[in-house]
């Protein structure tokens, strides 16, 4: 009997000393591929599913690579984004991470944060500036080929319809904001060659729903059936903007066709349901990027300038009982 206890003994020793030894050496794989990291983000606000989508997608990567997060939400305010920043020098963080509300104005705070040796990532929207090597890389979408491919689903939509003469409002976002101007940009340059297209007007809608909803109105107001489509720039303003056309008298998708931009879950289901006619994708999901270059920064890796996800487009050209739960 004593023997056989023994044994047990042994083996089970034997057992711990191999689970041990496996977590030890996990931990130890782990913290190579991860090193303790501080990583300092400002976020433009809260605005939009978007924006909330790619919050909690920075904040689940953070966690997920055994990264430290110090989390700012700037309200749609740049001068809070510019004492964020300062407090991250102040704080010693290892990178700094934040996505600009504008493009102008960044010159004076960046300065500081290089001459404090912290590199620093564009995420989402890049900004404008003479000075040379502020930032490390821009991580985020194609807003031009975003406008490019609303653009061109426009073309073939005045094809199938048979359209001689196509009327477009445009509802953009925030002003002097990057997406809003390539997605501007590519939009226009898309349709440029073909001449029944017509923009009446473009009007700043911010990116909220509620900006979306006052914008639609007085489009409405002064162009009334004149509108063939509305072009908005998020689906936020987009869902605000289709009441208004329906309290107008008018079908969305149908009356009008209704271009939109992000491809959160809310604006596909409307989608489905025929109000919407077309939806291209600009995904939230930017975190994985975020946090392996944070890394490769941290440890004096070079890294790429420009670091675009893939994206899509859905539109009703397609079946659409197929597309996936979006998370946002």
């Amino acid at each position: 009997m004593k023997l056989k206890k023994i044994g047990i003994i042994i083996i089970t020793m034997s057992i711990l000393m191999a689970i041990s030894l496996f977590f030890g050496c996990q931990n130890k794989e782990n913290t190579q591929s991860n090193p303790e990291l501080l990583l300092g983000f400002s976020q433009i606000g809260s605005e939009s599913a978007w924006r909330i989508g790619n919050t909690n997608d920075i904040e689940e990567q953070a966690a997920n690579y055994g990264i430290s997060l110090m989390f700012e939400n700037a309200n749609q305010k740049q001068e809070n984004q510019i004492a964020a920043i300062r407090r991250f020098i102040a704080y010693k963080v290892d990178v700094i991470a934040f996505s600009p509300i504008v493009e102008e104005g960044w010159d004076n705070v960046l300065l500081e944060a290089k001459n404090a040796g912290i590199p620093v990532i564009l995420v989402d929207r890049d900004i404008s500036s003479k000075e040379e090597g502020l930032t490390a890389c821009l991580i985020g979408a194609d807003f031009y080929k975003e406008g490019v491919m609303a653009g061109e689903y426009l073309i073939r939509k005045a094809d199938a319809l048979g359209l001689d003469d196509v009327n477009i409002v445009e509802i953009t976002g925030t002003d002097n904001s990057t997406p809003m101007r390539q997605r501007q940009a590519g939009f226009a340059d898309a349709i440029a060659q073909d001449e029944r297209m017509h923009i009446l007007e473009s009007i700043d809608g911010d990116f909220l729903k509620s900006r979306g909803a006052e914008c639609m109105k007085t489009l409405l107001d002064r162009y009334g059936d004149k509108i063939d489509v509305v072009y908005s720039h998020n689906d936020e303003m987009t869902l605000g903007a289709l009441p208004e056309i329906e309290a107008a008298g008018f079908v969305p998708g149908q009356d009008m066709i209704i271009i939109s931009i992000d491809g959160g879950q809310d604006a596909i289901d409307v989608l489905k349901s025929g109000k919407i006619n077309c939806v291209v994708e600009c995904t939230p999901k930017l975190g994985k990027e975020v946090m392996e270059t944070a890394i490769r920064l941290n440890n004096g890796e070079e890294v790429e300038k420009l670091i675009h996800p893939e994206e899509q487009i859905f539109s009703d050209e397609q079946d659409l009982s197929n597309i996936a739960p979006r998370g946002y």
